[in-house]
Protein backbone atom coordinates (compact mmCIF):
# COMPACT_ATOMS: atom_id res chain seq x y z
CA UNK A 1 0.00 0.00 0.00
CA UNK A 2 1.82 3.16 -1.04
CA UNK A 3 0.60 7.09 -1.15
CA UNK A 4 -0.50 7.39 -5.05
CA UNK A 5 -0.66 11.59 -5.39
CA UNK A 6 1.04 14.39 -4.39
CA UNK A 7 3.67 15.69 -2.43
CA UNK A 8 4.08 12.13 -0.70
CA UNK A 9 3.42 10.46 -3.88
CA UNK A 10 4.65 7.03 -3.69
CA UNK A 11 5.61 6.93 0.22
CA UNK A 12 4.85 3.55 1.42
CA UNK A 13 2.28 3.00 3.93
CA UNK A 14 2.09 -0.09 7.12
CA UNK A 15 -0.97 -1.60 7.43
CA UNK A 16 -2.30 -2.41 11.22
CA UNK A 17 -2.79 -6.27 12.23
CA UNK A 18 -5.78 -7.76 10.17
CA UNK A 19 -6.56 -9.39 13.22
CA UNK A 20 -7.29 -6.76 15.55
CA UNK A 21 -7.65 -7.02 19.27
CA UNK A 22 -10.62 -7.23 21.53
CA UNK A 23 -12.96 -9.13 18.58
CA UNK A 24 -12.94 -5.56 16.51
CA UNK A 25 -13.75 -6.29 12.99
CA UNK A 26 -10.69 -7.21 10.59
CA UNK A 27 -8.81 -4.43 9.01
CA UNK A 28 -9.09 -4.02 4.78
CA UNK A 29 -7.58 -0.93 4.12
CA UNK A 30 -8.40 0.69 0.90
CA UNK A 31 -7.13 -0.39 -2.50
CA UNK A 32 -4.86 1.93 -4.09
CA UNK A 33 -7.38 1.53 -6.95
CA UNK A 34 -9.88 2.56 -4.70
CA UNK A 35 -8.46 5.23 -3.37
CA UNK A 36 -7.99 6.67 -6.57
CA UNK A 37 -11.46 6.27 -7.48
CA UNK A 38 -12.76 8.36 -4.79
CA UNK A 39 -9.63 11.15 -4.69
CA UNK A 40 -10.55 11.60 -9.06
CA UNK A 41 -14.34 11.71 -8.47
CA UNK A 42 -13.43 14.30 -5.39
CA UNK A 43 -11.42 16.40 -7.78
CA UNK A 44 -14.24 16.08 -10.34
CA UNK A 45 -16.38 17.88 -7.48
CA UNK A 46 -14.39 20.79 -6.81
CA UNK A 47 -14.45 18.91 -3.08
CA UNK A 48 -12.36 21.69 -0.13
CA UNK A 49 -9.35 19.75 1.34
CA UNK A 50 -9.20 22.38 4.16
CA UNK A 51 -10.44 20.10 7.24
CA UNK A 52 -11.03 16.47 6.60
CA UNK A 53 -12.38 13.67 9.48
CA UNK A 54 -11.34 10.03 8.12
CA UNK A 55 -13.37 7.84 10.56
CA UNK A 56 -13.00 4.13 10.62
CA UNK A 57 -9.34 5.05 9.89
CA UNK A 58 -7.51 1.32 9.88
CA UNK A 59 -4.04 2.21 8.16
CA UNK A 60 -5.28 6.21 7.72
CA UNK A 61 -4.68 5.23 4.02
CA UNK A 62 -7.42 8.33 3.24
CA UNK A 63 -7.31 10.74 5.01
CA UNK A 64 -2.69 10.29 4.81
CA UNK A 65 -3.99 10.72 0.84
CA UNK A 66 -6.01 13.79 1.40
CA UNK A 67 -3.20 15.47 3.28
CA UNK A 68 -0.91 14.05 0.33
CA UNK A 69 -3.35 15.78 -2.24
CA UNK A 70 -3.11 19.19 0.01
CA UNK A 71 -5.63 18.81 3.04
CA UNK A 72 -4.83 21.50 5.76
CA UNK A 73 -5.61 19.60 8.33
CA UNK A 74 -6.93 15.84 9.41
CA UNK A 75 -8.54 14.18 12.23
CA UNK A 76 -8.20 10.16 12.01
CA UNK A 77 -10.74 8.30 14.38
CA UNK A 78 -9.62 4.71 15.21
CA UNK A 79 -11.14 2.47 17.86
CA UNK A 80 -8.28 -0.48 17.60
CA UNK A 81 -4.78 1.14 19.63
CA UNK A 82 -2.42 -0.92 17.59
CA UNK A 83 -4.16 0.71 14.29
CA UNK A 84 -3.75 4.13 16.24
CA UNK A 85 -0.07 3.03 16.32
CA UNK A 86 0.00 2.76 12.66
CA UNK A 87 -1.41 6.27 11.11
CA UNK A 88 0.91 7.84 13.44
CA UNK A 89 3.47 5.95 12.10
CA UNK A 90 2.59 6.71 8.82
CA UNK A 91 2.21 10.57 9.80
CA UNK A 92 5.23 9.98 10.40
CA UNK A 93 7.00 8.42 7.12
CA UNK A 94 4.86 11.01 5.40
CA UNK A 95 5.79 13.85 7.17
CA UNK A 96 2.24 14.64 8.13
CA UNK A 97 2.56 14.60 11.54
CA UNK A 98 1.78 18.48 12.01
CA UNK A 99 -1.04 18.77 10.38
CA UNK A 100 -3.17 15.82 11.76
CA UNK A 101 -4.44 14.00 14.92
CA UNK A 102 -5.43 10.57 15.65
CA UNK A 103 -7.52 10.13 18.38
CA UNK A 104 -8.34 6.28 19.63
CA UNK A 105 -11.87 6.07 20.40
CA UNK A 106 -15.10 4.62 19.10
CA UNK A 107 -16.97 5.77 16.42
CA UNK A 108 -20.07 6.68 17.90
CA UNK A 109 -18.29 9.58 20.11
CA UNK A 110 -17.40 11.40 16.93
CA UNK A 111 -19.86 14.07 16.62
CA UNK A 112 -20.07 14.39 20.61
CA UNK A 113 -16.67 14.91 20.70
CA UNK A 114 -16.02 17.31 17.82
CA UNK A 115 -17.51 20.81 17.21
CA UNK A 116 -16.17 22.31 13.87
CA UNK A 117 -17.41 21.14 10.37
CA UNK A 118 -15.05 19.60 7.88
CA UNK A 119 -14.90 19.79 4.02
CA UNK A 120 -14.65 16.44 3.46
CA UNK A 121 -15.27 13.25 5.72
CA UNK A 122 -13.84 10.28 4.93
CA UNK A 123 -15.66 6.94 6.17
CA UNK A 124 -14.46 2.96 5.47
CA UNK A 125 -16.17 1.03 7.89
CA UNK A 126 -15.95 -2.29 8.34
CA UNK A 127 -18.87 -3.75 6.09
CA UNK A 128 -20.65 -5.84 8.33
CA UNK A 129 -20.47 -3.88 10.98
CA UNK A 130 -24.09 -3.39 12.01
CA UNK A 131 -24.14 0.13 13.76
CA UNK A 132 -22.29 2.02 10.59
CA UNK A 133 -25.04 3.24 8.99
CA UNK A 134 -26.55 5.23 12.17
CA UNK A 135 -23.04 6.28 13.42
CA UNK A 136 -23.06 8.08 9.76
CA UNK A 137 -26.77 9.66 9.72
CA UNK A 138 -25.79 10.89 13.34
CA UNK A 139 -22.77 12.45 11.92
CA UNK A 140 -24.16 13.82 9.17
CA UNK A 141 -27.11 15.79 11.09
CA UNK A 142 -24.46 16.99 13.67
CA UNK A 143 -22.42 20.07 14.05
CA UNK A 144 -19.71 18.49 11.86
CA UNK A 145 -21.47 18.58 8.37
CA UNK A 146 -22.16 22.10 6.89
CA UNK A 147 -25.14 21.89 4.17
CA UNK A 148 -24.34 22.02 0.97
CA UNK A 149 -20.28 22.67 1.66
CA UNK A 150 -19.68 19.07 3.09
CA UNK A 151 -18.79 15.80 1.52
CA UNK A 152 -18.93 12.71 3.03
CA UNK A 153 -17.51 9.93 1.25
CA UNK A 154 -18.61 6.04 2.39
CA UNK A 155 -16.28 2.89 1.25
CA UNK A 156 -18.90 -0.24 1.31
CA UNK A 157 -19.18 -3.86 0.90
CA UNK A 158 -20.59 -4.02 -4.03
CA UNK A 159 -23.63 -5.96 -2.61
CA UNK A 160 -25.01 -3.20 -0.75
CA UNK A 161 -27.54 -0.70 -2.26
CA UNK A 162 -26.25 3.14 -0.99
CA UNK A 163 -28.51 4.82 0.96
CA UNK A 164 -30.56 7.70 -1.39
CA UNK A 165 -29.21 10.24 1.42
CA UNK A 166 -27.42 9.77 4.69
CA UNK A 167 -29.49 12.80 7.49
CA UNK A 168 -29.42 15.87 5.39
CA UNK A 169 -26.97 14.50 2.64
CA UNK A 170 -27.84 13.04 -0.98
CA UNK A 171 -26.53 10.89 -2.90
CA UNK A 172 -24.57 12.21 -5.87
CA UNK A 173 -23.03 9.41 -7.24
CA UNK A 174 -21.91 5.45 -6.41
CA UNK A 175 -19.06 3.78 -8.13
CA UNK A 176 -18.62 -0.44 -7.36
CA UNK A 177 -15.05 -1.29 -7.96
CA UNK A 178 -14.72 -5.51 -7.42
CA UNK A 179 -16.16 -6.38 -3.80
CA UNK A 180 -16.20 -2.48 -2.86
CA UNK A 181 -18.01 0.28 -3.68
CA UNK A 182 -17.74 3.79 -2.90
CA UNK A 183 -20.87 6.74 -2.73
CA UNK A 184 -20.20 10.21 -2.15
CA UNK A 185 -22.89 12.30 -0.49
CA UNK A 186 -23.30 16.52 -0.30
Amino acid sequence: MRVIAGTARGRRLKSPPSRPRGGAAPVRPSSDLMRGAIFSALASLDAGLSRVLDIYAGSGALGIEALSRGAEWCDFVERDSAACAVIRENLRLTGFEAKATVHCLVAERTASRFSRPYTLVLADPPYADAHAPSVLQHLASSALIEHGHTILVIEHGARSEPAAAVGPLALLNSRRHGDSAVSIYR
